[in-house]
């Protein structure tokens, strides 16, 4: 009788797909040398292409969505969210109006401003700036300004009669005007009090009481907030003030409550919110992020397109091999496995590469910026430029998974054309000139 052990000892089942010879003989295609017919210099460069794409996507991504959130924090974290504005002869009663308008649901802030263009004159320095005229408790309020004071204070300002003789100017404006704190700084005004003749320019000399920065150029080189009282006698607004500015727990809900503070106001107000002020900047910048994304994933494509080339040269180099595993009994489905595992492991690895090395770059972004400065001795990121005084990075990790699939979808893709060409390969034509 046969031995039953025998049937234990070989199993002549058939192998399932991907099976362990499958993978076996995939990597050992993989990792053949040149004068065995492997194309290793072609994986590695296709390998190098994918890291280096996948890492530059995952980079620039991260550092448009944290200049995005940086910038959408400095703005909000330096206006309000929503704006009443109404003209003096409207007769609205802006006291009883701010009060009604702080009580609406996910309001934290209703704070009158006047605002107003200046000339302002410094130590023999000239620079136009934009005056907010606020009350303290107001700025204070603002932890953005009221937190990042410095040098100086807000001793004596908006205190006294008529809040007093002093501002607080913009670091920038200030460096540019060659002011410290304590020094005098002179504003003129095209309008002013009104007159018989009109409208008088206005100049006043006030005292800098501190320094101010934000982290925003455009605001730090253009701002000045002076006491809503001596703004008010400044360009003769008769203490009604130019809007009134809501800030908001919830910035995403300023639609809603826009239109709260519209049935609020009335007709004879008009009402606004961060989105409609900046529609145009954020618009831009969202084009320009998708166009970006489009042309970095392209990239992407293009690295994987190398392991076409190589795949094509290895089922070329390995026709023999091919015919002898059919005439083996391996089907034409396993041949195909076997050749996309043998692109799609160069994919996977480059992708995973360019995973980890973008996460890093990002991680330490920082120190990378303050090394490459120190070695070069020029400034990476100008902040007069870029309007932040850092690179930031905000990684994403929605974009990060969308751009890892990307990436390993045209890895795939790109292994599917050889492959198919070597599962479709003749063993009798294969042989015939070997």
């Amino acid at each position: 009788m046969p031995d039953a052990h025998a049937h234990e000892a070989f199993d002549v089942r058939p192998a399932g797909p991907f099976s362990r010879w499958e993978r076996m003989v995939a990597g050992r295609y993989l990792r053949s040398k040149r004068r065995e017919g492997g194309v290793a210099m072609i994986g590695v460069i296709a390998y190098v292409g994918i890291a280096l794409a996948v890492a530059v996507l995952i980079i620039v991504m991260s550092v448009m969505n944290g200049f995005r959130a940086e910038l959408l924090s400095r703005i909000l974290g330096f206006n309000g969210h929503v704006f009443v504005a109404s003209s003096p002869a409207s007769g609205l009663d802006t006291a009883a109006l701010t009060r009604s308008l702080s009580g609406l649901p996910g309001v934290v802030q209703a704070a009158p401003v006047i605002e107003g263009q200046v000339m302002a004159v410094g130590d023999g320095q000239v620079s136009g700036a934009i005056v907010r005229g606020v009350a303290r408790a107001d700025l204070l309020a603002t932890r953005l300004v009221a937190d990042n004071v410095t040098p100086g204070g807000l001793k004596g300002w908006g205190e006294g009669e008529y809040g007093g003789d002093r501002v607080l100017v913009g670091e920038r404006l200030a460096a540019g005007l060659g002011l410290r704190p304590g020094d005098p700084i002179t504003l003129i005004s095209p309008t002013g009090a009104a007159t018989a003749f009109g409208d008088a320019p206005q100049r006043k000399t006030f005292i800098v009481s501190g320094l101010f920065s934000v982290g925003m150029s455009e605001y730090d080189q253009s701002f000045l907030y002076m006491p809503i009282e001596q703004a008010a006698l400044f360009f003769g607004r008769e203490g009604a003030p130019d809007f009134i500015e809501l800030r908001l727990s919830d910035p995403d809900r300023a639609a809603a409550v826009k239109s709260q503070a519209a049935a609020l106001a009335g007709p004879a107000a008009s009402v606004s919110d961060w989105t409609e002020r900046n529609a145009a900047f954020w618009g831009a910048l969202k084009v320009e992020r998708n166009v970006m994304r489009l042309i970095l994933m392209m990239l992407v494509v293009i690295a994987a397109a190398n392991i076409i080339s190589g795949l094509i040269m290895l089922v070329k180099n390995k026709g023999r091999d091919i015919a002898i595993l059919r005439t083996m009994g391996a089907g034409q489905g396993a041949i195909l496995r076997i050749f996309f595992m043998a692109g799609a492991a160069v994919g996977v690895a480059g992708a995973l590469t360019g995973l980890l090395l973008g996460v890093v770059f990002c991680t330490y972004i920082g120190p990378i910026q303050q090394a490459v400065e120190w070695v070069t001795g020029a400034r990476v990121f100008a902040s007069d430029v870029y309007y932040l005084s850092r690179i930031p990075a905000r990684i994403d990790w929605a974009e990060v998974l969308l751009i890892l699939g990307w990436s390993l979808a045209a890895a795939f893709l790109a292994t599917l054309p050889p492959a198919w060409r070597a599962s479709r390969l003749d063993p009798v034509e294969a042989l015939r000139y070997e």
